[in-house]
């Protein structure tokens, strides 16, 4: 899968991953490879993301959406 993080300004991170576990408004989730179309709601927290080279990283966001839709994940975060 391919994950993109962007704010307004610039772009916090781009990569092939494995997972990623997010800070949704009505809860934490995770997207897999495959996953079903989905547009969501974020809060405050990290992104939890595992590359494809199975090593953790997290990106601390202030809230935002995600957009899943044929393995590609883009975050809009603030």
């Amino acid at each position: 899968m391919n994950l993109e993080i962007l704010t307004p300004d610039h772009s916090l991170w781009k990569g092939e991953i494995d997972l990623v576990q997010l800070p949704g408004a009505d809860g934490s989730f995770e997207i897999l490879n495959n996953h079903a179309p989905l547009i969501a709601v974020l809060k405050k927290g990290k992104i939890k993301i595992i590359t494809s080279d199975k090593n953790k990283e997290f990106v601390e966001i202030k809230g935002g959406i995600i957009e899943v839709l044929n393995n590609i994940i883009i975050i809009l975060a603030e």
